[in-house]
């Protein structure tokens, strides 16, 4: 069962580090600590599957980096977190991860305070859908140009991107592409579920 959320407007950036360590994954929205719920066989099946086929397309051709369950901060202004994300998984390209650290030289000592170019959320057995939805929309208004949503138990895939109002819904032997975001990567969605 997923804990209730803490009130907590903003966070002194090593505090948040803290809490993360100590006492597990959580996300800022609106003002709220969300903790993040544990994750299920199907979740790990499909994020395992989706990382590989990923990581295979990106590494050769140095398009960028994936992170798996790892937070990035939206807001940081003098040493203070005001809000956070913690997507499955979540893609940066090169280039922008490149000007990221070359304005960043402390980068290694504090979470991405990055939004990224791709965010994929797996949906959980215990997750609504309204909930999902609503995070999607953050993610494109954060400026998100894309997001993938996984749902194990439907086997189906919906693709949203920015400044689109049509998700691609895909299921079976339909192709997943990584659009512009990444360029030339294609999966069928039954790899991703197998």
């Amino acid at each position: 069962m997923t804990e209730a959320p803490i009130r907590v407007e903003k966070l002194p950036l090593e505090e948040f580090v803290r809490l993360y360590d100590q006492e597990g994954p959580f996300e800022i929205i609106d003002g709220e600590r969300i903790f993040m719920s544990p994750i299920v066989q199907s979740h790990n099946n499909a994020s395992s599957n989706l990382a590989w086929a990923l990581m295979s397309w990106l590494n050769p051709r140095n398009l960028g980096k994936l992170y798996i369950e790892a937070p990035f901060v939206l807001v940081y202004n003098q040493n203070w977190v005001t809000g956070s994300r913690v997507p499955d998984m979540m893609f940066v390209s090169a280039v922008r991860l490149e000007g990221y650290k070359d304005n960043n030289p402390d980068w290694e000592s504090k979470p991405l305070v990055l939004v990224p170019d791709l965010v994929v959320e797996i949906v959980s057995q215990t997750d609504r859908y309204s909930d999902v939805d609503a995070k999607v929309d953050r993610y494109l208004e954060d400026g998100v140009k894309l997001v993938w949503v996984l749902d194990p138990q439907r086997r189906k895939v919906s693709a949203h991107q920015l400044n689109s109002n049509r998700p691609l819904m895909l299921s079976g032997e339909d192709v997943l592409t990584g659009d512009d975001v990444i360029p030339g990567f294609e999966i069928t969605v039954s790899k991703i579920f197998e």
